[in-house]
């Protein structure tokens, strides 16, 4: 598909040796938020959006920020990047019709020697600065790496008509978030050769190729805001975050 960009003049900072950059992820349609655009929710008192760009332009680990939007909302989000002092993005792109396909249309704005990148959800504004150097650190030495939450419920298996077959080992398990990071070269190839349209992350294409993935700690704040039963939990993680001092 044609790609539609928006391109943002803000200087770009060149430290590949100890920072990365970003592709965060805001295209989606928000099917299940009953006709609100969850990015640009008020949470904390602020867009979602704007608390997740916040944390990614506060990192010590992160050279730029490449926002992948709706084609409709790429102007609000070059807005909302003017209104929060968001320095970092650089490109503001059009989203395609699957995720797998909006990462990708983000990966055409790389440069050639930007080798890794990390891959993040914009409605997860939760997320720590701990887990984003955390997963910086891990692809230093790793094909792909991301930051996953240890299961600690009891997990059942059913035969697809709500009757439980199985109770699976949680001994092992981990519950996937963002942000995740992959070598670029590795995952275009895997992406070029297989069809990585029904992978709803990018830790599943890697997984895919065969490579080497590694999990960092997560938390259960770290929440993708989805449904509107979301909406009052992220109020009460931002009065925790603003207690901490944090954003």
């Amino acid at each position: 598909m044609k790609v539609e960009a928006f391109e943002i003049k803000y200087e770009i900072i060149d430290n590949q040796k100890t920072m990365l950059p970003v592709i965060i992820v805001a295209a989606g349609f928000s099917s299940r938020m009953k006709g609100s655009n969850k990015q640009f929710l008020s949470v904390g008192g602020m867009p979602v959006i704007a608390k997740t760009l916040l944390k990614f332009e506060k990192s010590d680990s992160i050279s730029r920020i490449i926002l992948v939007s709706k084609k409709e909302d790429v102007l609000k989000m070059q807005q909302v990047c003017k209104d929060y002092n968001i320095s970092k993005v650089t490109d503001i792109v059009e989203g395609g019709n699957n995720r797998n396909e909006s990462v990708l249309n983000g990966f055409k704005r790389l440069s050639n020697d930007e080798e890794k990148v990390l891959i993040h959800d914009g409605a997860r504004p939760f997320v720590t600065q701990k887990m984003i150097s955390d997963t910086v650190t891990a692809l230093k030495t790793s094909d792909a790496a991301l930051v996953a939450l240890k299961v600690t419920d009891t997990v059942k298996r059913t035969d697809g008509e709500q009757t439980v077959i199985g109770t699976l080992d949680r001994e092992n398990l981990y519950l996937a978030q963002t942000p995740q990071g992959v070598d670029v070269k590795k995952y275009l190839e895997i992406c070029k050769e297989a069809d990585t349209s029904e992978f709803t992350d990018d830790a599943s294409v890697m997984e895919y190729g065969g490579y080497k993935v590694t999990v960092v700690n997560g938390s259960r704040l770290n929440i993708k805001i989805t449904t509107p039963e979301d909406v009052p939990i992220a109020e009460a993680y931002a009065e925790i975050e603003k207690e901490n001092g944090s954003i």
